[in-house]
């Protein structure tokens, strides 16, 4: 048998090429949303929530089914945690305004002091 025949080099199979992980697809959702509670105003509240347990809930997917997207996770975390604190500021300070407003006496002092000018 002679050792440099093309038969001996047939026996060996070629690898397949390697793929990348599969991308968690919470994990890109918990980013449009973290990305989209800093962007809409009011509704970024409740956004940036569900970007949170979204992203939790990637992080625990990726680890069991190794799985890619651990950045993009990250990202939709911070992004909701950022949109979530931002919106909850603006709404505890408006919360806390109209409260002092209609709270205080002295507002409907003010309306009553306003000046009737008869143009004649």
């Amino acid at each position: 048998m002679d050792p440099y025949s093309s038969g001996q080099f047939n026996q060996f199979q070629q690898m397949p090429p390697m793929q990348p992980p599969k991308t968690n697809g919470k994990a890109i959702t918990a980013l449009v949303l973290g990305i989209l509670s800093l962007m809409i105003p009011y509704v970024g509240f409740i956004l940036g929530i569900i970007a949170i347990v979204l992203a939790s809930l990637a992080f625990k997917e990726i680890r069991q089914r190794n799985e890619g997207g651990k950045g993009l996770a990250v990202g939709g975390l911070v992004c909701g945690i950022i949109g979530t604190a931002l919106y909850g500021i603006i709404i505890l300070i408006v919360v806390l305004a109209l409260i002092a407003v209609g709270a205080s006496e002295s507002y409907y002092d003010v309306l009553s002091t306003i000046p009737n000018w008869n143009v004649a």
